[in-house]
């Protein structure tokens, strides 16, 4: 099975076992950008309950710009502001200090693309994980696919399908309950090496 899937800022659960469930990935990189979508923003578990963080973008004065063309705003401290929130949300999760020098240097480095800065949170995800992913990229935007299961669909934040994942015990979850799919670093951070096994038993997404 292969699927179509945005590249996303630190993607969330179902979207990482969309990936888990095919047996090559595409990622479109040819398409307009749009707000309000996972591009550019993902969602954890912080004290108070959902978080979301957003990569400000700067925004062009044409109607339209493609994804690859998009820059991150830098004039800010938003790099420190999320690891900060991610030290925060899950210093005392099992697995954090597990990860954190690998994820770290993320949040270190000024990234200039939104889409190249996906592509390295995904790189280091996948070390995470010890999986090794077979994808490629697009060569052209085409509105309507054939042989190929179009996920982008999941980018969407305003018009989110919803998939029910199995719970697993989050930090605060004594607080505010489970909150569904989350980004993969809530997993990650959660199960530790035992994510991937979660991943790879959930029901089908596409």
């Amino acid at each position: 099975m292969k699927v179509l899937l945005h590249p996303t800022y630190f993607p969330n659960i179902v979207h990482f076992a969309a990936m888990l469930q095919s047996n090559h990935i595409m990622f479109e990189v040819c398409d307009n950008y749009q707000k309000q979508t996972y591009r550019n923003r993902t969602h954890i578990y912080g004290a108070n309950g959902l978080l979301a963080l957003h990569v400000p973008i700067k925004h062009s004065h044409k109607n339209r710009q493609f994804y690859k063309d998009v820059k991150i705003a830098n004039d800010g401290k938003w790099q420190s502001q999320h690891w900060k929130s991610l030290q925060s949300a899950y210093r005392t999760s099992p697995f954090f200090e597990y990860y954190e020098d690998e994820l770290a240097p993320l949040f270190q480095t000024k990234q200039e693309y939104i889409l190249e800065y996906n592509f390295k949170c995904l790189e280091i995800i996948l070390e995470c994980l010890q999986l090794d992913i077979n994808f490629t990229k697009t060569t052209e935007f085409q509105k309507e696919t054939t042989g190929i299961l179009d996920g982008r669909f999941l980018v969407n934040a305003r018009k989110e399908k919803e998939f029910q994942l199995e719970p697993y015990t989050q930090v605060f979850s004594n607080k505010h309950g489970y909150i569904n799919n989350l980004s993969i670093l809530d997993l990650l951070f959660n199960e530790g090496p035992n994510a991937l096994n979660y991943l790879e038993t959930q029901k089908p997404i596409l």
